[in-house]
């Protein structure tokens, strides 16, 4: 199996004196080994090999995103400087906001990545670190790995899978770094209730438009009525059930052979990329997804650690409407869209303080909260309070089936472990320092 995969050495370039930054980039990449690792179908990697020999050698962390370039990702240098292998890999989706991700497809390249690094005579274990969207796509791949294809073929789903994913191989624990709320809800949180035409993103229904004044938008930020909430959960829900209730129409009859193509036909949604710099209403205002249900383990700059309910440290964000601009449009096919991205509401949808309430998390594959009830081996969630997916940790940890769970959040960092201001220090450390003796623990992974 080893001789199907190509790698292809990436060689060290010369220091010099008076580039002191970077000398010290080079001092730190210095500690592990770079090897781009060509796994086919348009999936590539970069192998960071520890230059320190420990047990952790033994221990893989495969990273990888739903559409991000990922093989530069922290976890390269930081985990193997830790002295744990770690392969930052990329899907075969575009990099260019294309949104053409397919779901099996995604599931397959996760899969090549995984044997590759199992089929290594240096590797006893592979734990999956998924960030943001990262944690979306690995917990649907380890829930169906460990399950098999009846999980995801279940009628609770709205586009169950086929029997295609049968005999993915396991991954030996998971890890969710920040995790979003699912590829579905993502997109569910970034659909822009006041669009009426579904043909033409500029057209909107004013009752409903968070970046009116008149509706609490601020210079600053947004601070919602109780009353104009409720009238954009409502809106919302009610976009949401007509999109899918229309894409799996016209899956009836591309089925049929009735539909404008052979076999799929585009879809494209207005105002609906899942992106961040779409995301809608809590970005605008902090007081949604603004603290924990519950106390838990906060790390802060000077390394001690309390345990509180953990408020969120960002700020407003997307203060302007660019949901009328075409990248900003969900480009999807039917066939795609309906296992990637729809999600089903309950009555009872709203965004609260606390979290998000009234999804089926079960009718989505990409959703971790809903993954994570079906998956066995350990796990470790972390949140990261400068950004609004920090809050989804304390779900999947509530949901998580795991005998062997920990969950922790790091004060002030980012969405990619960074500060979001010297004052934190240095979330990166204290991030991959925690996720290092997490994974460094004896017995483990077993």
């Amino acid at each position: 199996m080893k001789s199907l995969f190509k790698t292809l050495f990436i060689s060290a370039g010369l220091l010099t004196a008076h580039h002191a930054a970077a000398a010290e980039d080079w001092a730190v990449k210095a500690q592990s080994t770079q090897e781009a690792v060509l796994l086919g179908g348009g999936v590539v990697g970069a192998l960071y090999a520890p230059q320190i020999r420990s047990p952790n050698n033994r221990t893989a962390v495969l990273v990888m995103h739903a559409e991000g370039d990922y093989t530069q990702f922290s976890s390269g240098v930081e985990l193997a400087k830790r002295g744990f292998t770690v392969l930052n890999a990329n899907n075969a989706a575009s990099k260019y906001t294309g949104n053409d991700l397919d779901f099996e497809r995604m599931m397959g390249d996760i899969a090549k990545a995984v044997q590759y690094l199992k089929n290594r005579s240096d590797i006893d274990n592979v734990v999956l670190l998924g960030h943001s969207g990262g944690g979306a796509m690995f917990s649907a791949y380890q829930n169906i790995a460990e399950n098999g294809v009846d999980i995801c073929q279940s009628a609770v789903k709205i586009a169950p899978c086929s029997d295609k994913l049968a005999d993915l191989p396991k991954a030996d624990g998971l890890v969710l770094l920040d995790a979003n709320y699912g590829m579905s809800t993502m997109y569910l949180l970034s659909l822009d209730p006041a669009i009426v035409n579904e043909h033409n993103a500029q057209q909107r229904n004013p009752s409903v438009d968070l970046y009116l004044p008149e509706n609490g938008m601020g210079e600053s930020g947004a601070n919602y009525s109780q009353a104009f909430k409720q009238r954009y959960f409502t809106a919302l829900a009610k976009r949401n059930h007509a999109i899918i209730a229309h894409a799996q129409q016209r899956k009836a009859l591309i089925d049929k052979g009735e539909g404008d193509f052979a076999g799929d036909e585009a879809l494209i949604i207005p105002a609906a990329n899942y992106l961040g710099m779409n995301n809608k209403l809590f970005a605008q205002d902090p007081s949604l997804l603004a603290h924990t249900q519950q106390a838990w383990k906060l790390l802060h700059q000077d390394g001690s650690v309390s345990t509180q309910i953990v408020p969120t440290t960002r700020s407003a964000k997307n203060l302007s409407n660019k949901g009328n601009q075409y990248d900003m449009a969900l480009r999807t096919t039917v066939q795609r869209f309906l296992p990637m991205y729809a999600v089903r509401l309950n009555g009872d949808f709203a965004i609260t303080a606390t979290g998000l309430q009234g999804v089926d998390w079960e009718s989505s594959h990409t959703t971790p909260v809903g993954n994570v009830r079906h998956i066995s081996v350990p796990l470790l969630t972390i949140g990261l309070t400068g950004n609004w997916e920090y809050l989804n940790a304390e779900q999947i940890y509530l949901n998580a089936k795991s005998q062997d769970k920990d969950i922790v959040f790091v004060e002030g960092a980012s969405h990619v472990v960074t500060p979001i201001d010297t004052k934190y220090g240095d979330t990166v450390k204290l991030t991959y320092d925690y996720m290092a003796d997490w994974l460094g623990k004896a017995g483990r992974f077993r």
